[in-house]
């Protein structure tokens, strides 16, 4: 696993999102949780954000991820900045626009998941959605293990 900045720094992966309220969300605490039972903290580097961040997580987020074990209740929406973008090796958006962040200034891979915006959807919605979203964690990181 290497970065584009120094084969000894991180790996930097971006999960990106209009609000960072949602899709973003989710993808960011199974990055987590993947970064601890693959023992990979000190190789991979983990940031999200939002461009128009919202003021807190979606309470359906919220409460599909409670139902995984993993609590969410405490993270805070937050900008990601163009310095964000430009430090990570992949820039992961959610299907939603990030029209006001140029994806040509991006120095690592972008990757698009278009997945559907679980804001004011039913539980069932909201669970398809974050399986998908930790189906598609767990294959990125089967991907980035293999290049190591």
């Amino acid at each position: 696993m290497t970065s584009h900045t120094d084969s000894t720094d991180p790996t930097r992966i971006a999960f990106v999102c209009v609000q960072n309220a949602g899709r973003s969300q989710m993808a960011y605490a199974f990055a987590k949780q993947e970064l601890e039972t693959r023992a990979l903290a000190a190789e991979i580097d983990l940031i999200t954000g939002g461009t128009r961040p919202a003021d807190h997580v979606h309470d359906e987020v919220v409460d599909a991820m409670a139902d995984t074990g993993i609590d969410i209740a405490d993270r805070t929406p937050r900008e990601v900045t163009f310095e964000d973008l430009q430090a990570s090796d992949y820039v992961i958006t959610m299907g939603c626009s990030a029209a006001d962040v140029c994806p040509a200034n991006w120095a690592g891979e972008n990757r698009d998941w278009d997945l559907e915006d679980p804001d004011g959807k039913s539980p069932a919605a909201v669970a398809t959605i974050r399986d998908e979203i930790e189906h598609r964690v767990g294959s990125l990181f089967d991907e980035l293990e293999t290049t190591r």
